[in-house]
C-alpha cells in the first residue's frame, strides 16, 4: 500500500549574497538617500570625473609620445621632455595610473591579512558585546552580510576604521575604544563608533570601485577633503540613527580622551562652533578628512540640517561667560576675574559634579551623576540663548521619528534636568539662570 507524498512546508528562499549590481545592502547600490549627507554624492561625482579625466589625459599622453615618435624620431620626444621639464610627470603617467586599480586591490588584501594575522577577531564567544553590535547594526542597515570585526591592539590611539577586499567587509575596533565599553565606561558610545563604521560599510564606501574612481581626490586639495568630511557626516547618520544615546559621549571621547569624556560638557563643546567665525578655524576644516570636533557636535546635537561642510553652524543654546577664541585679548578676563568666575561657578555647581579628573574602572564614585548627566547638563554660568532645536522627524534619519525620544540626544536623561530632577531640559525649556 503507498501513501500520497506529504507537502513539505515552504523554505524561504536564501539571502541574496553582495554582487557587482546589488549593492553591500538590501537597499541597492545607491543605498538609502535620506541618510546620506547632501554634499556626498555631487562631490562622489566630481571625483570621479577628475579620475576619468586623468585616465583619459594618461592615454592621450602616451598616445602623444608615440606619435611623436613615430614621426619625428627619438630626438625630438627627447626635445620635448627636456623643454617642458615633464618627465618626472610622464613617468607618474606610464607607470603609476595603469597600476593604480592593482596598488588599490594589492593594499586593500594586505590590510585585511595584517587585521586577521594580528588582531582578536569578534565572534559570538569573543568580545561578544561588541560583535553584537556589529550584527546588530548590520541588520537594522540592511546590510546582505555581518562585516568582519576586529580588536586591534591600539597603544593609547582611540580609533576605529572599515573596508574591505572583495565582497568581504570589515571593521577593526582599536582596544583603547574597548575601555570606554561596559558598566565602568559608556558602553553606548562605543555601540555609536561601531554603528558609524558599520556605516560606512552600509553606505559604499570601502567599495573598491568607489575608491578606484576617487583616488585622484588625494591631490585636489579643498575638494577632496570635503568629499571626505562628507562621508564622515554620513557614517555619523548611520550611527546616529542606530545609537542615538552615544553622540554625546562619542563627542566627549574624541575631545577629552578615552578617560576624561565622561567630564566633557557636550553643550559647551557644540556651542563654539556656531560662536567661532575664525578664517582659521574654518581653515583646519577645510584641510581635514574629518570635521573638526565643534562642528560634528553640533550636527549631532541639532539633527535638523545636515552637519556643515564649509561654513560654520548657526545656533547656540547658551552664552558662555568666556569670549570666543577670535574675539581681541581685552576681552579675556584677568586673573581676578577668572577667579571670582570659578568661585561663582563652585557656589552653584550640584554635588558631585566636582574631581574632574577622569573616572577609572574599579575605583568607586558613589557621590557622581552618570556620566551623561554631566556631559549634557546645562553649562554653569550660562545663560540660555533663544535658539531651539527643531522637532524632528529629520531628513537625514532614514528609519524617521523615534516615539518618545527627546529633541536632542544631547538633552539631560529622563526625568533628570541640568541641575537635577524638576529642571528643564536645555534643549526646549526657558532660559536657564546665568
Amino acid at each position: 500500500m503507498t501513501f500520497p507524498p506529504t507537502a513539505s512546508p515552504a523554505r524561504p528562499a536564501p539571502p541574496q549574497k553582495p554582487s557587482l549590481v546589488n549593492g553591500a545592502t538590501t537597499h541597492g547600490i545607491r543605498g538609502q538617500s535620506r541618510i546620506r549627507h547632501p554634499w556626498e554624492l555631487p562631490l562622489l561625482w566630481v571625483g570621479v570625473a577628475a579620475t576619468v579625466l586623468s585616465y583619459l589625459s594618461w592615454g592621450g599622453a602616451i598616445g602623444g609620445v608615440i606619435w611623436l615618435y613615430a614621426s619625428e624620431g627619438e630626438a625630438a620626444v627627447t626635445e620635448v621632455w627636456e623643454y617642458v621639464s615633464v618627465l618626472p610627470l610622464v613617468v607618474q603617467l606610464v607607470f603609476l595610473l595603469p597600476l593604480l586599480p592593482l596598488i588599490i586591490w594589492w593594499g586593500r588584501a594586505i590590510l585585511y591579512a595584517q587585521m586577521r594575522a594580528t588582531s582578536v577577531r569578534m565572534s559570538p564567544t569573543q568580545f561578544p558585546e561588541g560583535y553584537r553590535m556589529v550584527a546588530e547594526a548590520a541588520a537594522q542597515f540592511g546590510m546582505r552580510n555581518v562585516p568582519d570585526a576586529y580588536v586591534t591592539m591600539g597603544n593609547g590611539v582611540v580609533n576605529a576604521f572599515a573596508s574591505g577586499h572583495g565582497f568581504r567587509r570589515f571593521v577593526v575596533v582599536h582596544s583603547d575604544l574597548f575601555e570606554i565599553g561596559g558598566q565602568g565606561r559608556d558602553r553606548d558610545a562605543l555601540k555609536f563608533v561601531i554603528g558609524h563604521e558599520v556605516g560606512h560599510l552600509a553606505a559604499g564606501h570601502v567599495s573598491y570601485f568607489r575608491m578606484m574612481f576617487t583616488r585622484m581626490y588625494a591631490l585636489i586639495p579643498i575638494l577632496g577633503p570635503a568629499f571626505s568630511r562628507a562621508q564622515e557626516y554620513t557614517a555619523d547618520n548611520f550611527g546616529h540613527s542606530f545609537a542615538p544615546a552615544g553622540a554625546p559621549g562619542a563627542m566627549g571621547l574624541l575631545s577629552g580622551g578615552k578617560y576624561l569624556n565622561t567630564e566633557v560638557n557636550v553643550h559647551e563643546l557644540a556651542d563654539r562652533a556656531a560662536t567661532d567665525p575664525s578664517l582659521f578655524v574654518h581653515w583646519v576644516n577645510w584641510g581635514s578628512s574629518h570635521p573638526v570636533v565643534t562642528w560634528r557636535a553640533h550636527a549631532l546635537r541639532d539633527r535638523s540640517t545636515p552637519g556643515s561642510l564649509w561654513i560654520r553652524p548657526s545656533g547656540h543654546l547658551f552664552d558662555s561667560p568666556l569670549p570666543a577664541g577670535h574675539r581681541w585679548s581685552s576681552q579675556y578676563p584677568s586673573p581676578d576675574e577668572a577667579l571670582a568666575l570659578l568661585d561663582q561657578a563652585d557656589q552653584i555647581r550640584p554635588a558631585g559634579y566636582g574631581e574632574q579628573f577622569g573616572r577609572f574602572t574599579g575605583v568607586p564614585t558613589p557621590q557622581r551623576p552618570t556620566a551623561r548627566a554631566v556631559q549634557t547638563a546645562a553649562p554653569l554660568l550660562s545663560g540660555r540663548s533663544g535658539y531651539v532645536i527643531p522637532p524632528g522627524p529629520y531628513s537625514d534619519d532614514a528609519r524617521g521619528p523615534r516615539a518618545g525620544s527627546p529633541t536632542s540626544s544631547f538633552a539631560p536623561p529622563a526625568q533628570q534636568g541640568p541641575h537635577g530632577p524638576g529642571t528643564a531640559d536645555p534643549g526646549q525649556g526657558p532660559s536657564q539662570p546665568s
